[in-house]
């Protein structure tokens, strides 16, 4: 019966659309139905040029989606505000997978093959079982990095191993699979243990006894596990994952090099980036729980974190928790291997030199360098553009403080020889 008057309700609200497309036009009723099912649903506003582009492209997608579970949707945001205060929309479009009550925010290309590939990657279970040896093989083949669960399935570490595979579902893969299939580079401390597989490597999760008595301990403690663990030991930093990256609450080491627009960077860049790669890879067992390496092309990205105009290769380290960044004093080009792992050592010891930080002056500087550094890529993107935009309000403001300033000098002139007329008179 329930199934019936959903389907009516969609008809209802869809049938406008029906013949010309598979998405479903959804309303303010959402809410109550949006935990049911699964869910790939694009917010907008009519008036958004970005959702105008996306259109076609998600029309397609409902098409290629029409024949599994996923409902393809989407919510005009101006009409049902109430489903975008709900779903904490900011910024338009947003495209959401709902599954129940875990919400995954879609940050990936807007092309139709990735968003397809995404919704049916989410679609699956947060937790596939592996049954035979040669399953295990075949992951460790097909992935750089993968979260694994060994024993039986019942018991608080289950429990929070599920919820954790929902939660980062769209950033990582969850596997469960029997205590004789464990990985062999490394033997599970436990009958049940969870681990990490990490660039052929494995890395458990501490499960002492006192922290299984403790539930909310155990969340709270396998969530800031599973989240600094997510990613690989150098990957590439950019501007839409860098904040997920300082989640981690380590130090974040970054090697700066400039891409142009083929994604090629310059021998020296890339000789500079190998060493640091083989340095991570011959101490990562001792680094690794410390600090979270990886290494971004975008020179303006580095830029900002420094507040000034870094060369390239550099390296600078930031500090995930108070946001103190740490530069070399030596040309990092120049620095060897032994010399980079005693600047790392002194990190970590608080000896080497910090920069940066939350204080209210760091912040307004901050925002004076921010706000020079956009101004100058204006002026070089477009000199005449950026001369009307700031020179015409300079202008206009200039003229009223002249003329106030005149009137005031003029308003003086005239009384001063006033004065004069009547001492002459008497």
């Amino acid at each position: 019966m329930k199934t019936a008057l959903l389907a009516i309700f969609f008809c209802f609200i869809g049938c406008q659309n029906v013949s010309t497309s598979r998405v479903l036009e959804l309303s303010d009723k959402f809410i109550d139905i949006s935990t049911e099912g699964m869910w790939f649903v694009k917010f907008y506003a009519p008036w958004c040029a970005h959702c105008k582009r996306i259109e076609p492209i998600w029309a397609h997608v409902a098409q290629a989606l029409y024949n599994t579970p996923i409902k393809v949707a989407k919510v005009d945001c101006t009409r049902f505000t109430a489903v975008a205060t709900h779903f904490k929309v900011r910024a338009y479009p947003t495209i959401m997978f709902i599954k129940g009550s875990y919400l995954h925010e879609y940050n990936g290309e807007r092309v139709k093959d990735d968003m397809v590939n995404y919704a049916m990657r989410m679609a699956l279970p947060a937790i596939q079982v592996v049954s035979h040896a040669d399953s295990l093989g075949y992951l460790k083949e097909s992935h750089d990095l993968f979260f694994g669960y060994i024993g039986k399935q019942h018991g608080v570490l289950w429990e929070m191993y599920s919820n954790h595979a929902e939660k980062y579902q769209a950033h990582s893969w969850f596997y469960s699979l029997p205590h004789d299939l464990a990985p062999t580079e490394k033997q599970p401390p436990n009958e049940t243990a969870i681990f990490v597989y990490k660039e052929n490597d494995v890395f458990y999760f501490n499960t002492h006894p006192e922290l299984l008595e403790d539930k909310e301990s155990l969340n709270t403690t396998l969530d800031k596990w599973v989240n600094s663990e997510r990613f690989g030991f150098f990957p590439k930093i950019t501007r839409s994952n860098i904040n997920d990256i300082m989640d981690t609450e380590k130090y974040i080491v970054i090697v700066v090099v400039s891409e142009n627009k083929l994604n090629e960077i310059s021998q020296t860049e890339r000789d500079f980036k190998d060493m640091m790669e083989s340095i991570i890879k011959e101490n990562k067992h001792n680094l690794h729980q410390r600090f979270q390496f990886g290494w971004t092309g975008n020179q303006e990205l580095a830029n900002s974190i420094a507040m000034s105009e870094l060369t390239v290769p550099h390296l600078i380290v930031l500090n995930s928790t108070t946001n103190h960044h740490h530069i070399p004093e030596d040309d990092p080009v120049l620095m060897t291997p032994e010399a980079i792992l005693i600047f790392l050592d002194q990190i970590h010891k608080q000896m080497a030199p910090a920069y940066g930080g939350n204080s209210w002056a760091v912040r307004v500087y901050r925002a004076v360098w921010e706000a020079r550094t956009s101004l100058a890529h204006m002026w070089r993107g477009n000199p005449v553009l950026t001369a009307l935009v700031f020179g015409l309000p300079l202008g206009f403001l200039s003229l009223i403080c002249y003329s106030i300033c005149c009137a005031d000098i003029l308003d003086a002139d005239e009384d001063e020889g006033s004065d004069e007329t009547h001492e002459k008179k008497d």
